[in-house]
């Protein structure tokens, strides 16, 4: 689905935790996340360090969303 939005010519970010099955599908923005079960957060952490980690991810999708990119693109820190 992700290349077939980007066909029209909206960019898309693929958040993902394996990384490997984001390339094979051909996501072109690729912003790995943290884990399975919680790809967007860690319950581990405290309420305040959470929302900083979110953030930070979010952050990182957004920025990803302002790249221009030639093929597939893994946004690391």
């Amino acid at each position: 689905m992700v290349k077939e939005i980007e066909r029209t010519g909206i960019p898309v970010v693929h958040m993902c935790t394996v990384v490997p099955i984001s390339l094979t599908v051909g996501a072109n923005r690729i912003v790995p996340t943290i884990a399975i079960p919680h790809p967007l957060g860690n319950p581990a952490l405290d309420p305040a360090e959470e929302k900083k980690l979110r953030r930070k991810l979010v952050e990182k999708a957004l920025k990803a969303l302002e790249t221009k990119v030639e093929g597939q693109t893994v946004f690391e820190d």
